[in-house]
């Protein structure tokens, strides 16, 4: 590309003496910061010397290489990256929602009366007796219905109950959270058809047991058929059923966690109910549970009576306590408000059989190119196990094309790479979730890519397995990158 700013750090721009800005004539005296020793700096401080316009063509052209649900195609598995309806930025952009934190009760009745709307209707969704909406992200709701789970065996006196089962196939987060919260984690094996096996199951059952997370979908895109007689076997040894709602999308009102028999659950807000969750937030983990664990809920919590709210805190011994500061992020909830009331509950089943129907149709139309090891109906998403041993999957060939392989060409063509190399179950995993708001003729261009390139892999892997080649940055050496990483600029 024929720009001077293209590819470059705003560092390799500077030039000595430029600048964008001018400041005021002191007004005031000057300090010395000799009685302050240890607030000055030891060298001069390295920042670029640039111009106002340099600056901003600089960072726009930077944005320009950003890549976002509102630019392209985003595939990522696992992640439910839907479209964030621009009404939702504008619901949640309303003055009245601007509330201070630490805003009254009295103040702050269309806050409250918008969160306890949005707690009944997760809890109508999912099956439950009643939600927080205080945990920041998904990872935080895993972390705080575990300490549910423990809270609720801790005022029973049942304190031995150590372990926290897990699936093989599960999210990471799974286990660490689990160890964060004080568990010891006992991992439970993936049949041959990829969900979990009972009889593997059996064995770990016992009176250490505190629960079993289980995800469902399962991070295969699976569906998980035995939950009944998982759920009868973990409730009879005395532990919980906890639901990660990472994978809510495809079961929004076809079927619900609490009906299933999970007691605990966290949803992601920021996932299923379409708000962006790009560069690491912001998000929202809301933890639902059933009937009879409403007390082990996190302080604060809203309560909605006789057309009024108020926060209500419980500081006795057996509370659970504060797992953030207040409400959580509440421009995330109006969001997600906002995507509720759109859908309706007529169209909230909808979106999760267009998921599933987008997902199937990527699947069957790629696997004549891709490797299909589990071949049955998928939900919202599935995984192949890298390209098909006649386009260049054959992991003994010497010029076998990888998954990274694939997903570095992807970059070629602007397309987002889908989830690779997780689940951890196959070699060369690709995920992939198309979710249902993308068109047909989306997904149609994806797959045509997708097959472009296994038909590159075969005739000419090396061209392949050096993309991308259309980038501002080739290929970047990870081992060198983790071995000598270099986070400060250095002119050379």
């Amino acid at each position: 590309m024929n720009n001077v700013y293209y590819g470059k750090l705003v560092f390799e721009l500077s030039k000595p003496g430029r600048k964008g800005y001018s400041l005021p004539a002191n007004e005031f005296a000057a300090y010395a910061l000799d009685a302050l020793p240890v607030a000055r700096r030891e060298r001069k401080t390295l920042l670029p010397e640039v111009d106002e316009l340099t600056v901003a063509r600089h960072y726009t052209n930077m944005s320009n290489n950003n890549f976002g649900v509102d630019t392209g195609f985003y595939p990522l598995g696992s992640c439910t990256m839907k479209y964030n309806p621009k009404v939702n930025e504008e619901m949640a952009a309303l003055p009245g929602f601007n509330v201070h934190p630490a805003t009254p009760d009295c103040c702050a009745q269309g806050a409250l009366k918008l969160y306890d709307e949005v707690q009944r209707t997760l809890a109508e969704i999912s099956g439950l007796s009643r939600f927080t909406l205080n945990p920041y992200a998904g990872a935080h709701g895993e972390l705080t219905g575990l300490m549910v789970i423990g809270t609720y065996h801790r005022q029973r006196g049942d304190v031995n109950r150590k372990k926290i089962i897990v699936p093989d196939s599960a999210h990471g987060t799974n286990p660490a959270s689990a160890a964060v919260a004080g568990f010891q984690i006992v991992q439970v094996k993936s049949t041959a058809q990829g969900t979990v096996d009972v009889e593997d199951l059996k064995p770990l059952l016992g009176p250490d047991v505190a629960g079993m997370m289980m995800t469902n979908p399962n991070t295969l895109g699976l569906f998980e058929t035995q939950i009944p007689e998982i759920a009868r076997l973990v409730h009879e040894c005395g532990g919980l059923m906890y639901y990660d709602g990472a994978n809510l999308n495809p079961m929004l009102g076809v079927c619900r966690p609490g009906d299933m028999g999970f007691d605990v659950m966290h949803i992601n807000l920021h996932k299923t109910f379409s708000t962006p969750h790009g560069g690491g937030g912001p998000g929202s983990g809301p933890v639902g549970v059933r009937a009879g664990l409403e007390h082990c809920l996190p302080n604060p919590q809203v309560v909605y009576n006789e057309e009024k709210g108020r926060f209500e805190q419980r500081f006795d011994d057996e509370s659970l306590g504060c797992v953030s500061g207040f409400l959580g992020n509440f421009g995330i909830i109006v969001r997600a408000y906002a995507y509720l009331l759109s859908l309706g509950r007529e169209n909230v089943p909808m979106a999760g059989r267009l998921s599933v129907l987008n997902a199937n149709y990527i699947k069957e139309r790629l696997r004549t190119h891709y490797k299909l090891p589990i071949d049955v109906v998928c939900k919202h998403e599935f995984v192949f196990d890298g390209l098909r041993e006649e386009y260049g999957g054959d992991h003994h060939a010497a010029d076998h094309v990888t998954t990274l392989d694939v997903a570095k060409r992807l970059l070629d063509y602007g397309y987002h790479a889908p989830t690779i190399y997780f689940p951890l179950l196959f070699h060369e995993a690709l995920m992939i979730e198309p979710t249902e708001t993308e068109s047909k003729d989306t997904l149609d261009a994806f797959i045509d890519v997708m097959i472009r390139i296994a038909e590159e892999a075969k005739a000419d892997p090396q061209m392949v397995k050096s993309a991308p080649h259309n980038t501002p940055i080739r290929r970047l050496d990870d081992v060198k990158a983790v071995k000598e990483p270099k986070f400060t600029f250095k002119a050379l």
